[in-house]
């Protein structure tokens, strides 16, 4: 019998790590988009940790398979549906009165009434964005140019990937709240921050070997 090494791990542990992360970056990312922020001249919502999805569904396809990405852009996208639903039934709840009136329940109200229509944006354009994410992939890595270097599948479909994203998610968001300057500045600023982003984290595809990380 052989003995595991410590840092050994099973399927199923590799599948919650690289699976739960994943909803953690698109849940957060969702969340955080409620404020609109700017960095100098460029707009953008704040849920930029959201970048990461595109890179980490990579990881995710690479050591658990193209199904397994698609379950999981899925899984996401109903836990997002979920989240926003029960934030409505929150809001609707009735506030303790020193509370509503230090502006809490407004506060709540203006959030996640706008977060509502940030997750039907984002379940939407994740949908699109990550189904062609993955389609990308799976044509990049079975074709003849599977043996190339790894970074060039992350940077090949995130290149896609990303201006469908940028491109759809402020106008089925933000239409009609922000203006369309505002829209076409975050547009810009959020292919920026995601290619930004990609190009530092890039180099975690090398953390998932060829060979599943787990073992049987």
């Amino acid at each position: 019998m052989i003995k595991k090494s410590r840092l050994s791990i099973d399927r199923t542990e590799a599948s919650i790590i690289l699976c739960g992360l994943y909803i953690f970056f698109s849940l957060a990312g969702n969340i955080a988009a409620t404020k609109v922020t700017y960095f100098g001249s460029m707009v953008m919502d704040a849920g930029f940790i959201y970048s990461l999805t595109f890179t980490w569904r990579d990881l995710i396809h690479k050591q658990l398979g193209q199904r397994a990405a698609y379950t999981t852009i899925w899984l996401a996208a109903a836990i997002n549906l979920l989240a926003a639903l029960y934030f409505q039934i929150v809001v609707m709840m009735p506030a303790q009165i020193d509370w509503a009136a230090s502006g809490g329940q407004s506060a709540w109200e203006f959030l996640f009434s706008l977060q509502l229509r940030i997750t039907l944006a984002s379940i939407l354009t994740a949908l699109i964005a990550e189904l062609i994410d993955t389609k990308v992939y799976q044509l990049w890595t079975a074709g003849k140019r599977a043996g190339w270097p790894q970074w060039t599948r992350v940077a090949v479909s995130n290149s896609v990937s990303i201006p469908v994203d940028s491109l759809l998610f402020p106008i089925i968001a933000f239409a009609g709240v922000v203006g369309t300057e505002g829209l076409h500045q975050m547009f810009w600023t959020n292919i920026i921050v995601k290619a930004a982003i990609t190009a530092l984290v890039f180099w975690t595809i090398y953390l998932v070997p060829e060979r599943p990380i787990y073992e049987e």
